[in-house]
């Protein structure tokens, strides 16, 4: 009887932190595809929309000749009209979350398609808070490579 209780108990305060757990997973998915299709489609304000730039963000990108970027964070959500919208696609995927409240660090694969079909491929680190209950990305690693 009592381990009926206590598993009553323990699913009945557990159920509603996983179900938020899911939520707020689904929620980051949405908005890392949102900003991975509005690079490409060149929407700014959709594009700046997924972006909460703090004082300690931070964007390095990794290229695949071992280049390292280090991208001032407002050019993001300020980009010149050329580094953006240029077409193409990317498929996210393998995506692993770390949710402790309102933070959140989320490491997924990257497959990009440019306009003319030449395929990139990176390893993402997204670091995100949630401001005013959306998330919102504020920092990021991208180390792109070149598969053997």
């Amino acid at each position: 009887m009592i381990k009926i209780i206590l598993f009553s108990f323990i699913t009945t305060w557990m159920h509603p932190l996983y179900q938020q757990q899911v939520n707020d997973s689904t929620a980051i998915k949405q908005l890392l595809e949102k900003e991975s299709a509005t690079w490409r489609s060149g929407d700014v304000k959709a594009h700046a929309d997924c972006w909460y730039i703090q004082p300690y963000s931070k964007i390095l990108v990794s290229t695949a000749e071992g280049v390292t970027i280090d991208v001032i964070p407002s050019s993001i959500i300020n980009p010149s009209p050329t580094v953006m919208g240029n077409g193409g696609y990317a498929i996210n995927s393998n995506y692993k979350f770390s949710i402790n409240g309102n933070n959140a660090w989320v490491s997924h694969n990257e497959e990009s398609t440019d306009k003319n079909g030449n395929k990139k491929f990176s390893y993402e680190i997204r670091i995100l808070e949630k401001i005013n209950g959306q998330w919102k990305l504020v920092a990021q690693s991208i180390h792109m490579y070149t598969p053997k």
